[in-house]
Parts: structure tokens; sequence; C-alpha cells
């Protein structure tokens, strides 16, 4: 068995068994190329049907393009899509894109409450309707007992203090210092009354290995990580105003493995396009300690 079978076949249990132990089981899809492997795998784990319904947060400051890959997807592939917004904050303009919160706060308000409040049911979202190829408005839901995640430990320093299943508090906050045993590949499954579990199946994979995952099972990515001719393209995918391409001649994914393996990629940071990351100074693991994904 080769690494990528491995980790597939590693993956792919721990999706069932969050599927089993978890009550309401929702997953994270922030339309990006980790998050997109995880959505394959959960097909592979149902043989084809994605059973968990999918929850988006759209800052509204998304890259076009992503978007439009989203929706075509949900359609292609019968998804069940949730979307949630803040719309309070962005019709008040307390983001930082408007120029009245730095970066932190925005997040917070654009990510992690709506995110928060649809775990919570308490929160407004829009379910895509298969049969009208529209979005509907929900006013409240039901809680969601978990998520799955396609965060990776290689990519930023706080993701790599997670657990496989990480519970949370009732109100989502992340006990960093304070996280379950997982020895010998045994998941703790036994959560604490209230809890709200984070389950991250491919905190094991690097980013070499998503790129060669998705070489293998031929899975679509969004085009803003292939250079269009301009000389960049993107690494990591986040809001617009705060994510930069980065130099890279790869146009397609065996380019991209080939830099990855090779190139001057070796030496840079994932998320150096990112700018709360070059900015970070804890930002990312207070903001996760909080309920962001």
């Amino acid at each position: 068995m080769d690494r990528l079978d491995h980790l597939e076949n590693q993956s792919i249990g721990i999706i069932r068994e969050a599927y089993a132990s978890v009550r309401n089981l929702g997953m994270l899809w922030s339309v990006g190329k980790d998050s997109t492997v995880l959505l394959r795998l959960a097909q592979k784990a149902f043989f084809g049907h994605v059973p968990i319904p999918l929850i988006h947060i759209d800052t509204s400051f998304k890259i076009p393009e992503m978007i439009k890959f989203r929706d075509q997807l949900v359609k292609k592939w019968k998804l069940q899509l949730m979307v949630g917004k803040n719309e309070d904050a962005l019709e008040a303009a307390r983001t930082f894109p408007d120029g009245n919160e730095d970066r932190l706060v925005c997040c917070r308000a654009l990510k992690t409450v709506p995110l928060r409040g649809i775990v919570e049911g308490s929160y407004p979202r829009l379910v895509f309707n298969h049969e009208r190829g529209a979005f509907d408005r929900q006013e409240t839901g039901e809680p969601f007992g978990g998520l799955l995640l396609g965060i990776r430990a290689d990519e930023e320093g706080t993701r790599s203090k997670e657990r496989i299943f990480s519970p949370r508090s009732p109100d989502n906050n992340w006990a960093v210092t304070d996280q379950p045993p997982e020895l010998w590949g045994y998941y703790n499954t036994i959560f604490p009354a209230g809890a709200h579990v984070r389950v991250h199946p491919l905190l094991d994979w690097t980013e070499l290995d998503v790129w060669q995952y998705i070489r293998r099972e031929k899975i679509p990515v969004v085009k803003l990580y292939f250079n269009q001719g301009n000389g960049t393209r993107y690494r990591s995918l986040g809001c617009g105003p705060c994510t930069a391409p980065i130099r890279s001649k790869a146009k397609n994914v065996a380019e991209i493995i080939a830099e990855l393996q090779h190139g001057a990629l070796m030496r840079v940071p994932e998320r150096a396009g990112r700018a709360q990351d070059r900015e970070d100074g804890g930002t990312l693991e207070r903001l996760r300690k909080d309920g962001y994904m």
C-alpha cells in the first residue's frame, strides 16, 4: 500500500467513525483544495452519495471564481449546501475592506459569528434547493453536534495543535491545552455532555499529498490555483482583499507538484499569501479558540 492509499483509507475510516458517533454531523466547505479533497473522500466513504450537509461561510469578499465553482459543483454532485453570512455586519460596513475594522475583528464577524450561529441552529442560512435551482432562506435549523473540516497539521502552526477528534465546549470554544490523547490510532468518541466536536480527517496529510491525490483522483479545483498566463497563481484561497497570489509558472496539477518537490515553493510557507498570517502574532490561535474554522 502506498502513502496515498494509506491516507485515503485512514481518512475514510475517520469520516465513517464521525458519522456513526456524532449527532447531526456537518462538513465545512471553504471551496479550497483541501476541503474539496475531503468532499471526494466523503463520496468514497458513502459509495458516491454524501449524506452530510455542507456549510459554506460566505464573507461576501470571496474571489468570485470561488463562488462560481461552488455553485457548479453543488449542482453537478447533487450536494446539500447551506450558506451562512453575517448580513448585519456587512450592511453596517463593520469590515476590514470597508476600512472600519482590523482583520481580526473582521474575521470574527464574518466567519466565526455565522459559523457558530449555524452550529448552534440559531442563525439564518441559505439552503440550496435542487428542484428550483436556487437558494431558500431558513431562519433557524437543527444544531450540529460536530463538523468535518479539511485542515492539515503542516499548513499552519495552530492547526498542528489539533486532535483528529477535537471536542469544543457547548459554546464552541477550544481548550487548546486540554485535549484528549489519541494513541496508536485510537480516537476518543465519547464526548462531554453538550460538547461540539471538530473532526479533522486530513490532519496527517501534507500539501504535496493533497495535490498528488487531486491528480490521481482527477478532482476538480478552482482555476485560481493555476497560472492563467500572467506568471502568478493562488496557493491558498480566502477573501480577495486579504489574499494575494504568488509568483508561479504552474499551469496544471503536475506542474504544482513539481514546484513543491523541486522548486522554490519548498522553502515558502503555504499561506504566505494570506495577510492575517503575515501579520500573525497569535491571531489565528485566538480566532480558533473562539470557534473559527
